[in-house]
């Protein structure tokens, strides 16, 4: 029996060709397998999420500097993205299941050890060992959840479940910390976590099994440090330059790993079995498809966060309240994101794309009317309407790049899909994150590197937190500027590189069962795609 991958619905599904064409319905075992599965799932979304409305009760707990709340936001982004496809290969090698039941364990170490931390490098710490689990879920839960449903039809179901779970993980997670913090402390956001993973641990050795690869690919060892190291170095040398200015030891440091990160993507295309495929980037379409994994995320994450702070800082909006506001967006989120398969057989990807983006970029200039004297209902309104362009890119993203590569490369596309969408939530925060401050520390009275550590001074003139609020405010509306324009550029390139007849050149409308057929023959055994391709 041979095990390989499967775009369903807008995924890459690790999945078994069974040679006998022996389908069977799936039974109560798998549909209560599936319920255990979405549970991490569900939790690894949101967990990305859940602290963009919680950071200012973490500030007043723990007092973080600048670069640390940054840090504390995005570290479990960047670990999630930077190791997603080491633990895939690990996975195939050792066993899906088996890697599923430790990544829980670690996810509910890592939640009790932040829901306690006393310092912000305690916290960030255990938020990176969070991150570290999560990276060990998804591949996994795909996976284990793929042999529970053999017959097409059913699998294209349960991954639709996956999918939208995921979406709203992301979605909600905002809400869901708002809630919590309206009833108890900051640390509560993390402790919510465990009776899920307890309930996954005690029931999943019983509802699934074991799945293992056929083929295993090389863990290359130098490109997961090279990966992780450039990727950090650069970004925290961005993030101290936003809060504090140039300085001769932040510019090497940026340097440095501008220089690991280029030596990381020469050293891949040289790679027999690279551990990202950056070959592919030579396809427009495939290019146009990752960057739409990463450019949305990284949008919705920075505005979600700032928003957050703008609402219950600037606004001075309860938790409870502002929790609420989040809640028309990210239902429609999650609705989009269960119907654009439907979008896309009527308007086509080319169509769902420009669509995509041009949502996001009219919802994101809807927060320009905000100000520190009010602004919810437009908050409201931009959430509302760029949901949609969000719904449509996390739904669509890893069909459109698995679709525009010759199938062969099927695995090694969706991996960079996948991590395109966790290294897009890290760099929204920390890019346009550091964009914000760095506008606030140009504009605002110059007393602190940030707004929350200003308003955390003693005796402030109502002139000064007038002032902070207003250059708060200006760092939102520059985010929300440059998102929407990035978004409209890569509206313009989608038109341009991305061919009308896509569907039909490639075969990748979201009901056409010949590109799944083309794939299982290309991850049967003996080829060099699937699993095998790291």
């Amino acid at each position: 029996m041979a095990w390989g991958w499967l775009p369903v619905r807008g995924s890459l599904t690790l999945v078994r060709m069974n040679e006998t064409a022996d389908i069977h319905k799936p039974g109560l075992r798998a549909w209560l397998g599936l319920v255990v599965i979405l549970g991490p799932v569900l939790l690894v979304a949101m967990d990305g999420s859940v602290l963009f409305l919680a950071m200012p009760k973490v500030t007043e707990a723990l007092s973080p500097t600048a670069d640390q709340a940054l840090w504390t936001l995005d570290i479990y982004g960047f670990v999630v993205g930077s190791l997603l496809i080491t633990f895939g290969t690990i996975g195939d090698r050792y066993g899906r299941l088996k890697l599923l039941m430790i990544g829980v364990t670690l996810f509910g170490l890592g939640s009790l050890g932040a829901a306690f931390a006393t310092s912000p490098e305690m916290l960030i710490t255990f938020r990176g060992l969070m991150g570290l689990a999560g990276a060990t879920l998804l591949p996994s839960a795909l996976a284990v959840l793929s042999e529970l449903f053999v017959d097409p039809r059913q699998r294209a179901q349960a991954i639709g479940v996956f999918a939208a779970a995921f979406a709203a993980g992301f979605a909600i997670g905002p809400a869901v910390g708002g809630q919590l913090l309206s009833y108890f402390w900051w640390g509560s956001v993390f402790l919510v976590n465990l009776p899920v993973l307890v309930l996954f641990l005690a029931l999943a050795p019983f509802l699934l099994r074991e799945v293992k690869a056929s083929r295993t690919g090389r863990i290359n060892a130098l490109s997961v440090v090279q990966s992780v190291v450039g990727l950090l170095m650069t970004i925290y040398a961005i993030k101290h330059m936003a809060a504090e200015g140039f300085s001769a030891p932040l510019v090497i440091v940026g340097l440095v790993g501008a220089v690991v990160l280029a030596w990381f993507i020469r050293r891949q295309l040289t790679l027999e079995h690279p551990l990202l495929d950056f070959g592919l980037f030579r396809d427009r379409v495939f290019t146009i498809a990752i960057i739409t994994g990463l450019l949305p995320l990284a949008a919705w994450s920075a505005t979600a966060y700032l928003s957050g702070v703008y609402l219950q800082s600037v606004l001075g909006i309860s938790v409870l309240r502002a929790a609420l506001l989040s809640i028309p967006g990210a239902l429609l989120l999650t609705v989009t994101c269960i119907v654009t398969p439907t979008l896309v057989a009527r308007i086509g990807k080319r169509s769902a794309l420009v669509t995509c983006h041009t949502f996001i970029a009219a919802g994101l200039l809807l927060l320009l009317p905000i100000a520190s004297s009010g602004g919810a209902g437009w908050y409201i309104a931009a959430t509302v309407l760029a949901g949609v362009g969000y719904g449509i890119s996390f739904s669509l993203v890893a069909e459109t790049a698995v679709a525009a590569v010759p199938s062969e490369r099927a695995g090694s596309a969706a991996a960079i899909a996948e991590t395109s969408n966790e290294i897009g939530n890290a760099l929204g925060i920390a890019l346009l994150g550091s964009l914000s401050v760095l506008v606030f520390r140009l504009q605002g009275p110059g007393l602190a590197g940030t707004f929350g550590e200003t308003l955390g001074l003693p005796g402030l003139a109502p002139a000064v937190i007038d002032q902070a609020k207003d250059a708060f405010v200006t760092g939102l509306r520059v985010v929300a500027v440059t998102a929407s324009l990035l978004h409209l550029v890569l509206g313009l390139l989608t038109l341009r590189w991305v061919p009308k007849v896509l569907d039909d050149e490639k075969g990748a409308g979201p009901d056409d069962e010949g590109p799944k057929e083309a794939v299982a023959e290309a991850v049967a055994p003996g080829s060099n795609s699937g699993a095998g391709v790291r």
